[in-house]
C-alpha cells in the first residue's frame, strides 16, 4: 500500500497521508464556547477541571476533587520517602511481605492485569533500568550489555506476589549483584490516569455530569458534552512541531492519553535513544515517534499508551482488533521525511479532525 491512502484507509487502521485529498475541504470540530477551569498543581504537573458554566455546586464539587489527588500524590510518589509506595520499594529487595491500603493493593493489582494483557509491555518495575539509562545519559554514553543484563535482573512484575486476603505484597526478584537504591514500582505510567479517575469518581458523586479533567495535559478523561456539544474538543500536538496540532479529537465518556519521545530524547554517536525504555530488552524503543489512546478509563488509557509505544505499530494494532474498546492514533517516525503518516484505530471518522 502506498501512503497515497485515502481517508477511509486511514480510519480502517491503514497508512494515511494526513493532507486531504485538493478537492476535499477540511472538516472542521465543533466549535468551542465558554467554560470554567479549575486548577492546581500536583504529581509534578498542572491539574485542570473544565466545566460548563452553571451551578456553583458543581465547582465546590470539583474543588473538593482535588484534595483527592494531592492524597493520592503523597501515597503513589516515589520521591518522598514516607509515601506508601517507596514503604514497600524499601522491602522489594528482603522478600518480606509488606501490608497495603486496599486502594493502593487494588492499584497494583490492575497494573499486574495490564502486565500479563500487554505481554510485559507495560511494565511498572523497571527503575533500576531507567535509573541506569538516566545516568548513562548524564555521562554522555549508552550503558554496556552486561549493565543492561544485572540492572534488568532486578526488574520484572512477574516477580511481584501479591495476597490478596492479607492485603500484602512482596518480591521474589532474581536480582545479581548488589541490590539498586532505585527498585521496586514507578508509577509514573499510570499513576495520573488512575488519580483522573477518582477524580472523575468524586465528580460523579457530586451529581457533575459533563466535564473534562486534565492532568499534566496528556492524560485526559471526559463525560457528557461542552455546552451542547456530542463530546470535548481535545487538540493533539504534533509530535514534530509541539507548537502545532495534528489533529482535535472530540471526546465523550472516554479517557485519553499521549505517550511519545519527541521531547525526551538524546543522540549519542549518531543513534537516537528515547526515554521510554522497553523492559523486554532494556533498550529505548525505536519504531514510534507518538501514540494517543482512547479507552475507556484514564488508567487504562495511561497505560496502553506506554504499552503501545513498546509494542511497535503492528501489535498495537493488533491489541485494537482484540480490542474494540480501545482507540489509537499511532504515528511512526518518519523515514527519511518530515512527513506524519498516522495510524488510526477504533476512532470514528465523526470523532476526528486532522488538520489541513
Amino acid at each position: 500500500m502506498t501512503r497515497e491512502a485515502n481517508r477511509r484507509q486511514f480510519l480502517s487502521g491503514e497508512v494515511f497521508n494526513t493532507a486531504p485529498e485538493p478537492d476535499e475541504a477540511p472538516r472542521k470540530p465543533p466549535a468551542s464556547g465558554d467554560s470554567v477551569r479549575l486548577e492546581t498543581r500536583a504529581m509534578a504537573c498542572t491539574w485542570s477541571v473544565i466545566l460548563n458554566p452553571g451551578a456553583t455546586e458543581e465547582v465546590m464539587t470539583a474543588s473538593s476533587a482535588f484534595e483527592r489527588v494531592y492524597e493520592l500524590d503523597r501515597r503513589l510518589t516515589i520521591f518522598r520517602d514516607d509515601s506508601e509506595l517507596n514503604q514497600l520499594n524499601r522491602m522489594a529487595a528482603s522478600g518480606e511481605w509488606h501490608p497495603m491500603s486496599a486502594e493502593v493493593f487494588g492499584l497494583l493489582e490492575q497494573c499486574a492485569e495490564l502486565y500479563r494483557g500487554t505481554n510485559g509491555c507495560f511494565d511498572p518495575v523497571t527503575r533500576p533500568l531507567a535509573a541506569l539509562w538516566r545516568t548513562c545519559r548524564q555521562n554522555g554514553r549508552v550503558p554496556r550489555e552486561e549493565e543492561i543484563t544485572q540492572a534488568k535482573s532486578w526488574c520484572g512484575l512477574e516477580h511481584v506476589r501479591f495476597n490478596r486476603d492479607e492485603l500484602a505484597i512482596s518480591f521474589e526478584l532474581k536480582g545479581t549483584g548488589t541490590p539498586p537504591l532505585e527498585i521496586g514500582f514507578d508509577l509514573g505510567a499510570i499513576g495520573k490516569g488512575y488519580a483522573i479517575d477518582v477524580v472523575a469518581d468524586e465528580l460523579a458523586k457530586g451529581g457533575v455530569d459533563e466535564y473534562m479533567v486534565h492532568g499534566g495535559y496528556s492524560s485526559i478523561r471526559a463525560q457528557g458534552g461542552h455546552n451542547g456539544a456530542d463530546g470535548w474538543s481535545v487538540g493533539i500536538k504534533n509530535p514534530l512541531f509541539n507548537s502545532k496540532r495534528l489533529a482535535t479529537l472530540v471526546l465523550s465518556n472516554q479517557a485519553l492519553s499521549t505517550s511519545g519521545s519527541n521531547v525526551q530524547f538524546f543522540r549519542h554517536e549518531g543513534q537516537r535513544y528515547g526515554h521510554i525504555i522497553d523492559p523486554r530488552t532494556g533498550y529505548p524503543c525505536d519504531e514510534l515517534l507518538s501514540v494517543t489512546v482512547v479507552a475507556p478509563t484514564a488508567a487504562e488509557a495511561d497505560a496502553l499508551s506506554t504499552a503501545f509505544y513498546v509494542m511497535g505499530l503492528d501489535n498495537a494494532s493488533s491489541y485494537c482488533d482484540d480490542h474494540p474498546e480501545i482507540g489509537a492514533i499511532l504515528v511512526p517516525i518518519p523515514q527519511g521525511t518530515r512527513t506524519l503518516a498516522p495510524v488510526v484505530r477504533n476512532i470514528p471518522e465523526t470523532h476526528l479532525f486532522f488538520e489541513p
